[in-house]
C-alpha cells in the first residue's frame, strides 16, 4: 500500500473487548509495510528489542529494521498470535527473531526482557520504548488509583526500567528510541492520565539525552498522531472508531508503515547528530515541539 492508497481508506465502525487488541480481528488489517520503501542496510548487524513489536507502529518497525539488516527481540503482552506471525515475516527476511511475552508493568520483567535478548544475540544495540495501553473516561474523577497506577507502570515505569536495564550492556552508539504521542502536545480530554504519561515520555527523553550524551547513546522520541493499530478499537467505542483520525489535516488515520521509517531514521547514522528530539508523523497537527 502506498501513502496514496492509504490516503484513500477508511475503518469501519468496530470494537474489541480487551486491550491491547489483535490486528487479526481488525478490518482492514493495519499495513505494515509500504510498497515504495528501499532498504540500504542502514542496521545490518545491529540487534534490537521493540516492546509492542507484535503489532501495529511496534510491528512495522520491527519488520522495517529486519529489512535494514537487524535481528529483533519482541516483547508483548499475550498477543502471540500477532507475535508469531510478526516473527515468521522477519525471519523470511531473513534475519533472526525471539519472542518474548509477559507484562512490562513489572520491573523484574524488563529486566528479564533485555537479559534474555542479550542471551539470545549476545549484545543490545538499539532499544525501543514502545508498548503502551490507554482507558478513556470521561471524568478525572472516574480515573481510578489503580487505573493511574497501571497506565503509569506500563506507559512511563516500564521505559524507565527497560532503558535501566539496556545501559547495562549498551556500548557508544547505542541508541535509544521512545514512542510519545500527539497526546503530549495538545492533552486528550478524555485520555488524561494517557496523555500525562505520553508527556512524561518527552521530559524522560530529552532527560536521559543529556545523561548519556558523554557517553555517545543517542534518546530520541517520536509521537505519532492518528494511527491504526489495535490499540484504537480494542480502546474506543463504534463511533469513535469510525471516525477515528477524520479530524486532522490529513483527513484520515495513518498506517503502521508511514511512522516506521521514523524509527529507521532516529536508530541508524543518517541521525548522528540528533539527540533529545522529538520527530512528529501527525497527519499535519501543529505542535509547540
Amino acid at each position: 500500500m502506498t501513502p496514496t492508497k492509504a490516503m484513500k481508506s477508511k475503518q469501519p465502525a468496530q470494537t474489541q473487548d480487551r486491550q491491547p487488541g489483535l490486528e487479526s480481528e481488525m478490518t482492514p488489517r493495519p499495513e505494515s509495510e509500504g510498497d515504495d520503501y528501499r532498504a540500504a542496510d542502514k542496521l545490518r548487524g545491529c540487534v534490537a528489542l521493540v516492546t509492542g513489536g507484535d503489532s501495529g507502529i511496534g510491528r512495522a518497525v520491527a519488520i522495517l529494521f529486519a529489512r535494514e539488516g537487524a535481528d529483533v527481540a519482541i516483547v508483548y503482552l499475550d498477543e502471540h498470535e500477532d507475535a508469531c506471525a510478526t516473527k515468521q515475516r522477519i525471519e523470511r527476511l531473513g534475519q533472526r527473531c525471539v519472542i518474548i511475552a509477559g507484562d512490562l508493568g513489572d520491573p523484574a520483567f524488563c529486566e528479564d526482557a533485555v537479559s534474555l535478548t542479550v542471551e539470545e544475540f549476545g549484545k543490545l544495540d538499539i532499544l525501543i520504548n514502545n508498548a503502551a495501553e490507554q482507558h478513556p473516561q470521561e471524568s478525572l474523577l472516574e480515573i481510578t488509583p489503580s487505573q493511574l497506577e497501571r497506565t503509569f507502570r506500563t506507559n512511563i515505569f516500564a521505559y524507565f526500567n527497560t532503558a535501566r536495564e539496556a545501559l547495562k550492556y549498551m556500548r557508544p552508539g547505542g541508541v535509544i528510541i521512545n514512542t510519545s504521542s500527539v497526546t503530549a502536545y495538545r492533552g486528550s480530554a478524555h485520555l488524561v492520565d494517557y496523555a500525562s504519561t505520553k508527556a512524561a515520555i518527552i521530559g524522560f527523553t530529552r532527560s536521559l539525552a543529556l545523561n548519556l550524551a558523554d557517553k555517545e547513546i543517542r534518546v530520541n522520541a517520536v509521537a505519532p498522531g492518528p494511527i491504526w493499530t489495535p490499540l484504537i478499537p480494542s480502546t474506543f467505542d463504534e463511533h469513535e472508531v469510525a471516525k477515528f483520525g477524520s479530524d486532522v489535516p490529513l483527513g484520515r488515520a495513518g498506517q503502521p508503515f508511514e511512522v516506521a521509517p521514523a524509527y529507521v531514521f532516529l536508530a541508524c547514522a543518517d541521525s548522528s547528530y540528533m539527540t533529545g528530539q522529538v520527530l512528529h508523523p501527525n497527519g499535519g497537527e501543529v505542535v509547540n515541539a
